[in-house]
């Protein structure tokens, strides 16, 4: 008990000193992001702002979270690759907030970083089979453990960063997600990857009285970019190397926003033969707000997605695969029903365009094909 009790203290005093850092660095960072011109301007439909707004915010919970890291972490080899990838994302990002960079360069660079901690020990080793069926338990991925790692990093990194386009809410998922990582960590008596988590709860919430709308700051792709960084390694210590059982359903439901949006977005471009790249507004947040939902309506319904999510993945580590389907479906029944009471008409609207633009898109390309022939 005594030494459950000094992970929960110093669980406590990593989030507070990382929260008290990032909240008193911000102001400091959005002096620095005037300085060297680091301002969104809203210049396309995409954007949900109206006026300039300073970037960079991400640095700020960067600084929060080292601080925090270094008075309290233990840095061992492991920890040092993470580290060490983190600040070339955040260099990165940085770069990219004040002069936008080409996307394949960051791609490479992403992948160099990632590299870093894949090759130090962060490695998926095993995931649980998805094939109910068959009588092995877990998949051993053996070679394709560094390529398999890499990606998983890669993806999340960049999954964080799309969501990032409403005040508040990339920054409020990722807390949401390292929270219910958190809370695992703390039942399996994690005590390293409970004190980085957080530490990174801590950054985030730090940061957050000036990302909410109306956002004074925003975190740019060096805060998105870094939380999903972070994420997406801390999930690999934490969640594949400790629940190799469930780890193919843990991770995707924690970090399930973020992915199915960014899977959504993705079929959707090339269901419309667009480039899976091409920028739109194609993600859940914006087509929230095209359903008739202001910024906080819809920021608050994909934290509920989310806190769903991430309750599910606990109830999944802690009280087995029958009780976490369960509150998994009570919970989106719940959730389907709420949609259709509180927003019938819209629902309706939203899903009858969605059929219409498939068969316009239909229709096309058999015309296409019948000039062509």
């Amino acid at each position: 008990m005594l030494i459950e009790n000094r992970l929960v203290a110093y669980v406590v005093l990593a989030l507070l000193v990382a929260l008290v850092v990032s909240f008193l660095m911000t102001p400091v960072v959005k002096t620095f992001a005037y300085k060297v011109g680091a301002i969104d301007v809203p210049k396309d439909n995409r954007r949900m702002h109206k006026v300039p707004i300073p970037r960079l915010g991400g640095l700020a919970i960067f600084i929060g979270f080292m601080v925090s890291i270094l008075l309290f972490a233990e840095i061992n080899t492991e920890m040092k690759s993470i580290l060490l990838g983190a600040v070339i994302i955040v260099v990165l990002g940085v770069v990219d907030d004040i002069m936008a960079l080409p996307a394949m360069l960051k791609f490479v660079i992403q992948i160099a970083a990632a590299l870093i901690p894949a090759l130090n020990g962060v490695q998926i080793l095993a995931f649980s089979n998805p094939n109910i069926f068959s009588q092995s338990l877990y998949w051993v991925l053996g070679g394709l453990s560094v390529p398999f790692t890499v990606l998983w990093i890669v993806a999340i990194t960049n999954a964080v960063n799309l969501i990032d386009g409403l005040d508040g809410l990339a920054n409020g998922v990722s807390a949401i997600s390292a929270t219910t990582m958190l809370v695992i960590a703390l039942v399996g008596g994690q005590t390293q990857v409970s004190i980085v988590l957080a530490a990174l709860v801590g950054a985030c919430v730090g940061f957050m009285p000036y990302n909410m709308n109306p956002a004074k700051m925003f975190m740019g792709d060096t805060g998105a970019t870094f939380l999903g960084f972070i994420l997406a390694t801390m999930s690999i210590q934490g969640l594949f190397k400790y629940y190799a059982v469930v780890s193919f359903v843990v991770p995707f439901l924690i970090l399930g926003l973020p992915i199915f949006d960014t899977a959504f977005a993705f079929i959707r471009r090339i269901a419309h033969g667009q480039s899976p790249m091409h920028a739109d507004r194609s993600h859940i947040h914006h087509r929230l707000i095209d359903m008739g939902l202001n910024q906080k309506q819809a920021v608050a319904t994909l934290y509920v997605i989310s806190a769903i999510l991430g309750l599910s993945a606990v109830v999944l580590t802690t009280g087995g695969e029958q009780k976490a389907m369960l509150l998994f479906l009570t919970l989106c029944i719940v959730g389907v029903v709420a949609a259709r009471v509180v927003f019938p008409k819209e629902v309706r609207e939203e899903l009858h365009e969605e059929l219409e633009e498939l068969k316009e898109h239909g229709h096309h390309q058999e015309e296409k094909k019948d000039e062509e022939g």
